[in-house]
């Protein structure tokens, strides 16, 4: 079966942001360039990794002399996005992705594929085995300030969610919370 690509070179917006309130809620990478849109479900640890590891990549692109690539230190002002989220129409919930750097365009690159009956399978021995499963890849391209932007707002999105409990760091619900201390 032939996969489909959802490519964004240049995106109007990519961002992760959440449906739901906090301890319920799902997790979402959407991209849109002009009219087109997509949604893809994430794990909350998937984007916390995807933004620690974006802000890793850039934070070491600064690094190389004269920074050729002008990488912000800090998110630019006129990239901030805090708005919601457009509507969601889920493609797919995300299994594996990868990231990358492409210093030809000077752009982040973010790929995602769809979780698939391997993911969940212990046998699981090589992604060639279930390439005719897949049927959907997102791929985006961020410029550095872009990405920059992204890794931020994701962070914070992960980080809204319920307090931890200052005892266990667990995290406590509005219902209630049963704290286990560590036997000391």
């Amino acid at each position: 079966m032939p996969t489909r690509v959802h490519e964004f070179d240049w995106p109007d917006r990519a961002v992760v942001g959440t449906i739901g309130p906090p301890g319920a809620r799902t997790f979402y990478l959407q991209v849109r360039s002009g009219t087109r849109l997509v949604s893809i479900a994430l794990e909350k640890q998937q984007s916390a990794l995807l933004a620690e590891k974006i802000d890793e990549i850039l934070d070491q692109l600064i690094t190389v002399e004269g920074n050729p690539f002008s990488v912000p230190t800090s998110t630019p002002v006129e990239l901030v996005d805090n708005d919601q989220l457009e509507a969601v129409e889920e493609s797919f919930r995300t299994g594996v992705m990868s990231l990358g750097w492409d210093p030809t365009t000077a752009q982040v690159v973010i790929e995602a594929h769809p979780i698939t009956d391997g993911d969940a399978d212990e046998d699981y021995e090589s992604p060639d085995d279930d390439s005719a499963e897949e049927t959907e890849v997102l791929r985006v391209r961020m410029p550095v300030g872009t990405a920059r932007a992204f890794a931020k707002r994701t962070l914070e999105i992960v980080g809204a969610g319920r307090p931890a409990c200052p005892l266990c760091g667990y995290p406590m619900d509005a219902d209630g919370h049963t704290c286990t201390l560590p036997e000391g």
